[in-house]
C-alpha cells in the first residue's frame, strides 16, 4: 500500500521544532489541517498561548503533565510520564487511522527512541500508517541509520558555530 510523505528533521542544532512549525503554518495557510503532538518537552517549556490562535487549522497537543523536560525528571517521575507518553502515542495512531489532518508533526518522537520509550518496530509501524494524502514530520536529536529507510526526506540541523556571551 502506498503511503504519504515522511520527513525527519533531526540533529544537535537548535530550531528543529521551529522548522516544523514553519511548515505547519505554511500548510495551514493553504487550508490544510495540521496536528502537532509534542513529546519529552514538559508542559512548561514553550508557551502555546500564541499558537492556540491558529486553531482550528493548527492544533498542538502535549500529554505530559510535568513542568520540566523528560531528561530532568527523577526515575519515578519518568515512569509516570511514560504513561502519559503512551497515551500520546495512542492519540497519534488514532489521528493516523482517522485521517484527522493532512500534516501530522510528531515533535521529539525520535527522542522516544533514544530513551527506550518507543521501539524501532513501533516506529516503523507508525511510519507505515501514513495515508497517501497525508504528510508526517518527525523531529529529534538522533536519527538512527537503520530508520532512514522509513523516511522520504531527512534534514539534519547542526550547530556550525556557537558564540558564548
Amino acid at each position: 500500500m502506498e503511503r504519504g510523505k515522511i520527513c525527519a528533521i533531526y540533529g544537535n542544532g537548535n530550531g528543529k521544532t521551529s522548522v516544523a512549525l514553519g511548515k505547519a503554518v505554511k500548510a495551514a495557510s493553504v487550508g490544510k489541517r495540521v496536528i502537532m503532538i509534542q513529546f519529552l518537552k514538559g508542559k512548561g517549556e514553550l508557551s502555546l498561548e500564541f499558537l492556540k490562535r491558529l486553531e482550528p487549522e493548527l492544533k498542538i497537543f502535549r500529554f505530559e503533565k510535568k513542568d520540566m523536560p523528560y531528561d530532568q525528571l527523577s526515575d519515578q517521575e519518568k515512569e509516570e510520564e511514560c504513561r502519559n507518553i503512551h497515551n500520546s502515542m495512542n492519540f497519534s495512531r488514532k489521528v493516523l487511522q482517522t485521517g484527522e489532518c493532512e500534516l501530522l508533526i510528531l515533535d521529539e518522537i525520535l527522542g522516544l527512541l533514544d530513551n527506550g520509550i518507543l521501539s524501532v518496530e513501533e516506529f516503523r509501524q507508525i511510519c507505515g500508517m501514513v495515508s497517501p494524502d497525508m504528510e508526517m514530520i518527525l523531529t529529534g536529536r538522533k536519527m538512527p541509520e537503520a530508520l532512514l529507510a522509513c523516511v522520504d526526506e531527512a534534514v539534519e540541523i547542526r550547530n556550525c558555530k556557537t558564540t558564548q556571551q
